[in-house]
C-alpha cells in the first residue's frame, strides 16, 4: 500500500475543494482584483502563465471591468503559478489564497510522481478597480454641493 492511498488503492478522500479539482478535474475558481493598468497586467499574466507551463484555454471579458481566464496547468507547477499570480500584482480573495495553498499542499504530499502530471483547470476572474483616493472622493463630493 502506498502512502496517501487506502487499502483498495484508491486515493484517500480529502475535504478541500482544491483536492476535488485535482482528482475530478473540476475547475478551481479564483477571484482576484487589481488597481493596476489593465493592458500591462494582462500581458504580464499571459507571459507568467506560459513561463510556468500553463495553457490559456480561454480569455473573455465578463463586463467592462472584469476579465476571465481559463487556464490548465500540471499540478507539479501550481506553486509557480501561485507565485506568478501574486508577483504580478493581483490581489486574491482569502478563499482564493486558501484554495491555491491547498493545491500546493496536495502537490507536496502526493506519493506518486504521475499524480503531479495531472492537469488542473483554473478559472481566474480579475476585477479591475479604480484607485479612489480620499482626495478624489472629497473632490467629487464638493462638486455636487
Amino acid at each position: 500500500m502506498q502512502p496517501g492511498y487506502g487499502s483498495d488503492e484508491q486515493p484517500i478522500a480529502h475535504d478541500s475543494k482544491s483536492w476535488q479539482a485535482v482528482t475530478n478535474m473540476q475547475s478551481l475558481d479564483i477571484q482576484s482584483f487589481s488597481y493596476e493598468e489593465r493592458q500591462g497586467l494582462l500581458s504580464t499574466l499571459t507571459s507568467a502563465f506560459a513561463d510556468c507551463g500553463g495553457w490559456v484555454i480561454d480569455r473573455k471579458a465578463l463586463s467592462p471591468s472584469t476579465i476571465e481566464f481559463r487556464i490548465e496547468i500540471q499540478l507539479r507547477s501550481i506553486l509557480d503559478l501561485y507565485a506568478s499570480i501574486v508577483s504580478s500584482g493581483l490581489e486574491l480573495t482569502r478563499s482564493s489564497h486558501l484554495s491555491l495553498a491547498d493545491l500546493c499542499t496536495c502537490r507536496r504530499n502526493l506519493a506518486i510522481a504521475a499524480d503531479l502530471g495531472r492537469v488542473v483547470g483554473i478559472r481566474l476572474e480579475i476585477s479591475f478597480l479604480e484607485d479612489l483616493t480620499l482626495h478624489s472622493l472629497l473632490m467629487t463630493g464638493s462638486s455636487s454641493a
